[in-house]
């Protein structure tokens, strides 16, 4: 028994040491991913880092190295101010998770992540299968 507590109770130290250490270090640097309706409701606090997903609603305005579109989750709807060049899948209707803050008029963001599902279609609307020719329709 005293052998198996002098190999426990320093285990316990080192492991409540080192979950301090992680949940302390980690909490400035995580990122909540929220819907439109949910960023609408968050207070404003300046500088917070927070991710906004939802589907891109019709009406972008392209600037030079802004885009500013509406984000909507099919209730609500929030303006984004994105500075720097949008991807190249972006376009209304497609999904996208943009990063920023939120100041509680624009959700001004910085990254950008588009979301899309895994067919390739060409211009033409053939699909694109990997080691196939392209279908026509």
């Amino acid at each position: 028994m005293r052998r198996y507590a002098a190999f426990v109770i320093p285990a316990l130290g080192l492991a409540a040491v080192l979950i301090g250490f992680l949940v302390f270090s980690l909490g400035d640097h995580l990122v909540y991913y929220r819907t439109p309706t949910e960023v609408r409701d968050l207070t404003v606090d300046t500088g917070a880092r927070v991710r906004l997903g939802g589907q891109v609603a019709p009406g972008v305005e392209e600037g030079p190295g802004m885009v500013r579109f509406a984000v909507t989750d099919g209730h609500t709807e929030v303006m984004v101010e994105h500075t720097g060049t949008p991807q190249q899948l972006f376009r209304p209707g497609i999904g996208v998770v943009v990063e920023g803050t939120w100041d509680g008029t624009v959700f001004r963001s910085d990254t950008m992540i588009i979301k899309h599902d895994e067919q390739y279609r060409t211009e033409d609307g053939g699909v694109y299968v990997p080691g196939a020719p392209p279908t026509v329709p």
